[in-house]
């Protein structure tokens, strides 16, 4: 098996640097690069059950490397650890390492030969962990065993899966875990179908917009997806509070940005919402849950026709009543969320979802508040009653969205 070795530090040439150093004596070793200001801190349970041993950078975001390796040293089962210290004081500090090291002159031999023995003692701890009584329980998820995804918390059960929080040696990180539920009163097959075809449309798209799907399985008899992990949550959260216009409009240009590649495929998502817009610590978006959506082109779709999905905020008029639905459809509904991120409210309110449906389609468009109302036009087209008066494709509002920047540019220059 090839090592894996996972790299923290804040700067690219440095990681570059130890990648070289280690090639020289595991020329078919695997890194991971951490980077502390991007990807923020690694998450409180993760234990790095993937890795054979830590390389960690003194310089880390928000706090000393010092303090990461006292972190890592009170977690149980964490590989070894390197220290890459600038200093004598440093290099004191650097309570619970295997090896300290100069990071400003590697010493390649000490390198070498602290990987090595990182190497064998990774190895014997994980022979006894796997010899602990307790060591099936790591990968019980409910009444799945999953190998190879250690449990961490679950997270919450729908109607047709339950979903948690767990540890992927595959991935060498912090996943999301969807596991198929009980059968119930549903026909299983089609509940198994609809779950395998969430990770078939997502196996097409690869985009920084769209979450990233690291595995399929079966296990136990049940299917599990494992995906990308969102610390910062989602959209409905950052809701809760103001979001400056540039965030509103980088928001709505990521999710456009992400339709755009999802109908590439000839997928329709239909069931958008700030639920299903997730953030990363880099201020990313990345749309998720695909289990309404739905091929363009199949003949034969898995929902009965007539069949209404979706939450009925956000949902085009078309889709509330059953109509066919098309591309257009998911643009109302990012017009509805770009009008909520803009006026800090829904366009339409109702006691009930029927009333929500006829407003959709029967209400006036409401007016942005007077400082956004420069957004107004972009909305109204958004979340016209026809989809015929909307934009007819992703790709033609992306081409809108740049020629209103510049514009904006355009204009913020001739006032300067």
């Amino acid at each position: 098996m090839p090592r894996r070795l996972l790299i923290i530090t804040e700067q690219a040439e440095f990681a570059r640097l130890l990648q070289y150093h280690v090639a020289t004596f595991w020329d078919d070793a695997e890194f991971r690069i951490h980077n502390p200001q991007t990807a923020g801190a690694l998450h409180p349970a993760f234990a790095a059950a993937a890795y054979d041993a830590v390389l960690l950078d003194e310089n880390v975001a928000g706090a000393s490397g010092a303090q990461w390796l006292r972190n890592f040293h009170a977690r149980p089962d964490f590989p070894p650890v390197l220290f890459f210290a600038r200093g004598k004081s440093s290099a004191s500090a650097a309570v619970g390492a295997l090896s300290v090291l100069s990071r400003d002159r590697i010493d390649h031999q000490q390198l070498r030969t602290s990987l090595r023995e990182a190497a064998d003692r990774r190895l014997q701890a994980l022979k006894l962990l796997r010899a602990k009584p307790d060591q099936q329980k790591r990968h019980r998820f409910g009444p799945v065993t999953i190998r190879g995804h250690r449990f961490i918390s679950e997270i919450g059960a729908g109607g047709t899966a339950h979903v948690y929080l767990a540890e992927s040696e595959k991935a060498g990180e912090v996943v999301v875990l969807k596991v198929l539920g009980s059968p119930d009163s549903v026909d299983p097959h089609k509940r198994f179908e609809r779950f395998l075809q969430e990770y078939e449309l997502l196996s097409k798209i690869s985009h920084p917009n769209v979450v990233r799907i690291d595995d399929l399985g079966i296990a136990d008899d049940h299917a599990y997806i494992a995906m990308e992990y969102f610390p910062k949550g989602d959209l409905k959260q950052r809701l809760g509070g103001p979001i400056p216009l540039d965030e509103a409009l980088a928001i709505f240009e990521q999710i456009a940005a992400a339709l755009a590649a999802v109908h590439a495929v000839g997928v329709l998502h239909r069931d958008l919402k700030p639920g299903n817009v997730m953030l990363r610590n880099d201020g990313t978006v990345a749309l998720i849950d695909f289990g309404v959506a739905k091929e363009i082109t199949q003949n034969t779709a898995i929902t009965a026709a007539g069949a209404i999905f979706g939450t009925p905020y956000y949902m085009s008029p078309e889709q509330g009543h059953g109509e066919a639905v098309d591309a257009r459809g998911d643009l109302y509904s990012l017009g509805v969320m770009l009008f909520e991120m803009l006026a800090q409210k829904k366009p339409f309110l109702a006691a009930s979802a029927m009333q929500l449906i006829y407003m959709h389609r029967n209400t006036p468009i409401p007016e942005l508040p007077a400082a956004n109302a420069a957004w107004q036009p972009l909305v109204h087209r958004l979340l016209a009653k026809n989809p015929a008066d909307r934009f007819q494709s992703a790709q033609e509002l992306l081409a809108e969205i740049e020629r209103l920047k510049r514009n904006h540019e355009n204009t913020s220059a001739a006032k300067a």
